[in-house]
Formats: structure tokens, C-alpha cells, sequence
């Protein structure tokens, strides 16, 4: 009879004790956690919320709608910088790193000089940070407010740029298309591993005041509504590349999980179920580990990839 399978995963660089992380944006930092379960002995890792190197506002409100079956929201990454993150949740962060649970700091910028700023800092400020995931989705400025990885040749930018400030993994998160051409150029600009997938933007107009649900006219589309179209993505991105993949996309239970992992993930984020269920991860956790093992194998790193058609 097969015991119980090793959970722990590599994350191009980032030991996990579970293939179980969480979305950026969506969980804090952790310690807002802390309430319902002991996070640092739970999770393999946790993604904190996107930060710059100097504060960023936000977009006006109201940012959040929900919509069936899922949510949209406009925050704006709105963060407090760098210095002023490390300050509120450095130890804290830390306390995660020697429960076990790896810290993903979350990388933010409208431009590529604003990228190597904040990345320079984290390196120099956030010993706790396992890693770095680079959010390429954040709007380029210079360019009217296309994403600053929305072509291969703008994705490969970015990393080159960043890639030579730190040695510690760098993680990138990816918008939702065109994911087996992007993830090659990332790949080949020296990623450490992958994420994706960020929201769909999506619009949501009030019928009756004929005025978006929120303050913009379109939002990023989370949860449940957008899961297979996500796990269709990670399953075209993990044909184009050999790196390590985080599977992201409306995953709310270990079912959910299994999915990405078969189509070729091998870390999972729970997003938009954090906010409607406080232990979802939690129970992703517990959910994942019964999969693998009525599944018969010795580690979950046998399923990665493991889907037939």
C-alpha cells in the first residue's frame, strides 16, 4: 500500500511544502489570516500584495463588483511602497519564512525603471522574500495603458532588465493571452518560473444608471467563471516551456487544484475564494493532499503535467 505522497514542490527555485500559494491581491500579506489558521504551517507559500518602489493610490471607487459566479475589481495596485511594507510586515513575513511558508513579494511598476527600483529595493530590504514575482500586467503608462508585458518582445524586455539585480527566483506574472509566446520570451530572458493567470478584464454596466459597476469602464473578471478558460491557458503555456508553472484562475476547492497540476502546474494560488471563504486555501490544502493520494503515487510531482486527451 502507497503512504501518504510528498506534497513538496520547486517553484523554479522556491521549496514549497505544498503546491498551495496565494494570488496576489487577494490575501493581504498573511497576517490578516491569522485569525482562521496558522498560515505559516498551512501554506506551501503566500503572494503578497503587489508594491512599488514609492506608494501608489489606487484607482478611484467603487473598485469591486460582483457579477454570477464571479467578482471585478479595479483596485489600481494600490500599495505603500516599499520601504513602508517592509516596515508593517517585515516581521511578520519573517515569522512565515521560519514556519516554513515561502514569501513571494510581488514586484509592481508602470515602466521598466520603476521595475529595477522596486526590485532593487525589495532585494536590499525584504531578506524574508523566498522570491520575486514580476507583475507584467501593470499598465505601461508611456503607451496609453497596455499592459508592460502585453507582446513578447515588451514581456522579454522587462525581464532583461531585471533579471541581473537579484539571484533570488523571479517569478513572472503573466496577462491572460497569448501565454505560449510570452512565456517562451520569458523563459529565454532567464524567468525562474511562471504565474498565470491575471483577471480577464470584462466590463459590467448598471442597467438602470447606465454607468459601470465600477468607477472605470472595465475591471479584471475573477473566480470561478474564469477557471477553465485558465486551466486551458496553463496547459498551452506548460507545451511552450520547460519552466515551473503557477496555475491561477478560480480555484476553490482541491478539485480545482488537481486540474491546474494535471495541465501542467506545478503550484496553485487561490484568489478570489479567499474573500468569500477565509479557509479556502486552507482546505485547498487539505483537499489537494487527499487527491494525490487516492491518485497511488509517491509524490505529487508525478502529476504535474499527468492529463491524457
Amino acid at each position: 500500500m502507497v503512504g501518504k505522497p510528498n506534497m513538496t514542490v520547486d517553484l523554479g527555485g522556491i521549496s514549497m511544502r505544498n503546491p498551495v500559494n496565494t494570488a496576489s491581491g487577494t490575501f493581504g500579506n498573511g497576517l490578516q489570516f491569522e485569525g482562521f489558521y496558522d498560515v505559516g504551517t498551512t501554506l506551501g507559500a503566500i503572494t503578497c500584495k503587489g508594491v512599488a518602489a514609492e506608494p501608489w493610490p489606487g484607482n478611484a471607487a467603487p473598485r469591486l463588483a460582483e457579477l454570477p459566479s464571479s467578482m471585478m475589481n479595479s483596485v489600481g495596485l494600490q500599495n505603500p511602497g516599499v520601504h513602508m511594507f517592509v516596515k508593517t510586515y517585515g516581521d511578520y513575513l519573517q515569522s512565515l519564512r521560519a514556519r516554513g511558508c515561502a514569501v513571494i513579494c510581488q514586484v509592481a511598476g508602470h515602466s521598466i525603471d520603476e521595475y529595477r527600483m522596486a526590485l532593487e529595493l525589495f532585494d536590499e530590504l525584504a531578506p524574508f522574500a523566498s522570491g520575486f514575482e514580476i507583475n507584467i500586467s501593470c499598465p505601461n503608462i508611456a503607451k496609453g495603458g497596455a499592459a508592460m508585458g502585453g507582446t513578447p518582445a515588451d514581456a522579454a524586455a522587462v525581464m532583461r532588465a531585471v533579471r541581473p539585480l537579484t539571484d533570488r527566483p523571479l517569478v513572472v506574472k503573466m496577462a491572460p493571452h497569448d501565454v505560449a509566446e510570452i512565456g517562451r520570451a520569458l523563459e529565454a530572458e532567464g524567468a525562474d518560473a511562471l504565474s498565470l493567470i491575471n483577471t480577464i478584464p470584462g466590463m459590467a454596466i448598471d442597467v438602470r444608471t447606465r454607468r459601470s459597476k465600477v468607477a472605470r469602464p472595465t475591471a479584471g473578471v475573477s473566480g470561478p467563471a474564469i477557471h477553465a478558460i485558465a486551466v486551458r491557458m496553463v496547459w498551452e503555456c506548460a507545451q511552450a516551456v520547460s519552466v515551473p508553472i503557477c496555475g491561477i484562475g478560480g480555484i476553490t476547492s482541491g478539485v480545482d487544484a488537481a486540474e491546474m497540476i494535471l495541465a501542467g502546474a506545478t503550484a496553485v494560488s487561490v484568489g478570489t475564494a479567499n474573500l468569500t471563504d477565509p479557509m479556502a486555501a486552507s482546505r485547498v490544502v487539505e483537499e489537494l493532499g487527499e487527491w494525490a493520494s487516492e491518485q497511488g503515487v509517491k509524490s505529487i510531482t508525478e502529476l504535474i503535467g499527468a492529463f491524457e486527451c
